[in-house]
């Protein structure tokens, strides 16, 4: 017996030496290839030619900072007076030195996923460029729930099964709670198939809105204006509701997009969560959500 056992014990010793090692699996961060393609722009300035720049300028379109009307289809991998101009207006907006060059600090915001909706509107713009009087910003035209609605309902409506439906209800709620406290709001669900203000979902690509999201690793979510009330979430996300660093916290997202759902329009103060991009936890209202939403209101 005592012989068996020795054999055995050296077979398995054997055994654990000569067999390779295998790391445990981890979850890694997800890089969208506009990711990847903005480290091959990494220190151009204006008058150098290069594949990416037009996707690039696309992106500083599609986010406010060249004008809608502009034609991109001329040189657009030139890096022209628009890309720089729109540059500036980009590292104004985040508090990066006003260079108008893709230095290493510019890359690196650019490369974070994002909220879909633009940061800059005709509102804040004028012949001169940007202008910023204030960290907080609302839609153009200042919408916001008309005739003291302030009871609002929402529903959950999904085309894509991304989190256990009791996870997704508790951080939506604790988002919801956070604008509770400092407006006059409530909101409650109601089930499905009942009339509600706010509709929220898991989306993937084309979902019907005329706003396709585009897979993992950009844009994370958007939501609509008052008094619409769509708010809509990326499927192909790495959601969590306790997330480490290498997924996207549920609740720290819908807090920003209920943000939109009242009125509320992006922050250029890091510390807001109405701050358009996202880089780790943050559920809490700072100081400059709760001055954008009272003065929109006028509490």
């Amino acid at each position: 017996m005592a012989l068996d056992f020795a054999h055995l014990l050296t077979s398995f010793l054997l055994l654990f030496v000569l067999s390779p090692f295998v790391a445990p699996r981890t979850l890694e961060p997800t890089e969208s290839p506009f990711a990847k393609t903005l480290r091959n722009l990494e220190s151009l300035h204006k008058g150098q030619t290069a594949k990416g720049l037009g996707e690039l300028k696309t992106y500083l379109k599609n986010f406010g900072y060249i004008n809608n009307d502009h034609n991109l289809n001329t040189l657009p991998d030139r890096f022209d007076d628009t890309l720089e101009s729109a540059i500036k207006d980009y590292q104004k907006f985040y508090g990066l030195d006003i260079n108008g060059r893709l230095d290493s600090a510019t890359i690196q915001k650019l490369s974070l996923p994002r909220c879909g909706l633009p940061d800059i509107s005709k509102h804040n713009r004028n012949k001169n460029g940007l202008i910023m009087v204030s960290n907080y910003t609302f839609f153009g035209g200042s919408p916001k729930w008309q005739n003291n609605r302030r009871d609002l309902t929402y529903v959950y409506r999904s085309s894509a099964n991304v989190l256990d439906i009791n996870e997704v209800r508790d951080a939506i709620q604790n988002a919801f709670i956070s604008w509770e406290q400092v407006t006059d709001f409530t909101f409650n669900q109601v089930d499905e198939g009942q009339h509600a203000d706010i509709v929220i979902g898991f989306h993937s690509r084309d979902h019907g809105d005329g706003y396709p999201f585009d897979g993992p690793g950009r844009v994370l979510a958007h939501a609509f204006a008052p008094q619409d009330g769509r708010l809509h979430l990326d499927g192909d996300e790495k959601w969590s509701t306790n997330p480490s660093s290498n997924l996207v916290d549920l609740e720290s997202v819908a807090v920003h997009e209920i943000g939109h759902i009242l009125g509320l329009g992006h922050s250029y103060n890091l510390n807001a969560v109405m701050y358009p991009s996202y880089s780790h936890v943050k559920r809490n209202l700072g100081r400059d959500d709760i001055d954008g939403i009272r003065n929109l209101y006028q509490y």
